[in-house]
């Protein structure tokens, strides 16, 4: 354990460097601690802000511990913020805007769980070192004050971020009986910074993978998509199965170790699924977890589908319909917005459409038709089919791009000569109701859907032709 009253004698030149180039760029940071300085109280820079600085990957965020309680840190922050939040109050945090940075101030903790419930019980405490001995991994209990800069390391949390390495302060079934959130936490360091967590972290995650369903979905959640956002979250994705956190929350993924892709080849599905989701990655324009997690969760419906024909090839009808049902199934119980559920589980849904395009079997009518039920999804759809082609044979691969690149090149003829992102019936529901004389209703809709199948099926029509089918549909439905 390094001294903590002085800088820590494991400190090289580069990290002395990292720290100053911090300061320098956050001149805040010595303003905030000499306003807490003449009140009588410390103010160090701690946690994740300190790790990211040494890793040279400092944000806006800062984060502080201090000894001063909410109350007293709100008032030295007032007339210098120039904002202020107090959501976090009840647990000792205050929030503030200033020259761009967002800070968060929190009284040094002594936290006490009950280890039943969800939440911590928050009891606040006066010593920086008890303050980091409570933090989830030694990566994350270093810190330095401000103004002084006096660095402090007391859990060698710079050793482990040499060797990326995860280490819990205490033994780490202590810290994950306080937190079990904290097993989930380092498979998402694992993804977002390709830190290794020691065997001993690893064994207590496997020991006590059942205690995170303590805690609260939202929270599984939140870590599961900074761990879906991480720079390699397949290395995040591996631990959770490997160590059967999965199994808590997301059974589905190790659940496809258990059936064997269709073309019984090299891998299974588990590991075709992982392959896909590196592969979208690849394809992505910017980190997005709707393309991500659609990539993810694109085969689940495969164990549930599986069967064996008489000539022992194996296959999976439907599973993609199965896979939307259980997306959406498995995303409401996690908590997420609507919005983003129907959208990967529409992704799953649509995700084979693709497929018998090669076959010479699509009409303009099917393109029309892909492209309308994709809707917005059309650009993540493209990347999500692309990043499925995971197939060895280099001539098939070869050949499903040269596919997917005739389907792209024929949807944006039809597009540039149709405006297919706007398709709808050459005739509006006002000149529906004018044509027919009907009043608003029901049969007003039926006559619009049909002019909408139509226009799908041959293409724009003329005013002429709109309304003569139009006129047909109505004598046919008895109008």
């Amino acid at each position: 354990m390094s001294d903590s009253s002085r800088p820590s004698a494991t400190l090289t030149a580069a990290q002395r460097k990292a720290v100053a180039e911090l300061m320098r760029v956050s001149p805040v940071a010595d303003e905030l601690g000499e306003r807490f300085a003449a009140a009588g109280h410390e103010l160090h820079l701690v946690g994740g802000s300190v790790r990211d600085a040494l890793l040279g990957r400092l944000g806006d965020d800062l984060d502080f511990a201090t000894s001063a309680h909410p109350d007293e840190t709100q008032r030295l922050l007032k007339g210098w913020a120039e904002a202020i939040w107090t959501t976090g109050a009840e647990f000792g945090t205050i929030g503030a805007a200033r020259r761009g940075l967002r800070l968060e101030v929190t009284t040094y903790r002594a936290e006490a769980y009950d280890r039943v419930s969800r939440n911590p019980i928050v009891r606040y405490g006066t010593d920086l070192l008890e303050d980091l001995r409570r933090r989830d991994f030694a990566v994350n209990a270093m810190a330095v004050s401000v103004p002084g800069h006096r660095f402090v390391d007391p859990y060698s949390g710079l050793n482990d971020l040499a060797e990326r390495r995860l280490r819990t302060p205490g033994k780490p079934e202590e810290s994950f009986a306080d937190d079990p959130l904290r097993m989930l936490r380092a498979a998402r360091f694992a993804a977002q910074l390709n830190f290794t967590p020691a065997p001993e972290v690893v064994a207590a995650m496997t020991a006590m993978a059942a205690d995170l369903g303590r805690i609260t979905a939202e929270r599984v959640r939140d870590e599961f998509v900074k761990l879906m956002c991480g720079a390699d979250p397949v290395v995040g994705l591996r631990l959770l199965v490997d160590t059967g956190l999965a199994d808590v929350f997301l059974p589905e993924l190790p659940g496809l170790r258990l059936a064997i892709d269709e073309h019984a080849q090299h891998k299974d599905v588990y590991e075709h699924t992982l392959t896909v989701v590196r592969n979208a990655i690849r394809l992505e324009d910017e980190k997005d977890f709707v393309l991500r997690m659609a990539a993810l969760m694109h085969d689940v419906g495969k164990p549930a589908t599986k069967a064996v024909g008489a000539d022992g090839r194996v296959s999976f009808h439907h599973h993609e319909l199965v896979g939307a049902r259980m997306t959406r199934a498995r995303m409401k119980a996690m908590k997420f917005p609507k919005d983003v559920t129907a959208d990967v589980s529409e992704l799953v849904a649509l995700h084979l459409r693709f497929y018998g395009y090669g076959r010479g079997e699509w009409t303009d009518s099917a393109v029309r038709r892909y492209v309308t039920d994709a809707g917005a999804l059309l650009p993540r759809l493209h990347k999500l089919t692309r990043a499925d082609c995971t197939t060895r044979n280099r001539r098939k691969a070869e050949q499903l791009y040269a596919d997917y690149e005739a389907l792209e090149q024929r949807i944006a003829r039809i597009a540039a000569e149709e405006d297919l992102a706007r398709v709808r019936p050459d005739l509006d529901g006002n000149a529906i109701m004018e044509l027919l004389g009907l009043p608003p209703g029901p049969m007003v809709g039926k006559a619009w859907k049909h002019l909408k199948e139509l226009r799908l099926e041959r293409g724009p029509l003329d005013h002429d032709e709109a309304v003569a089918e139009l006129r047909a549909w109505a004598k046919a439905n008895g109008l």
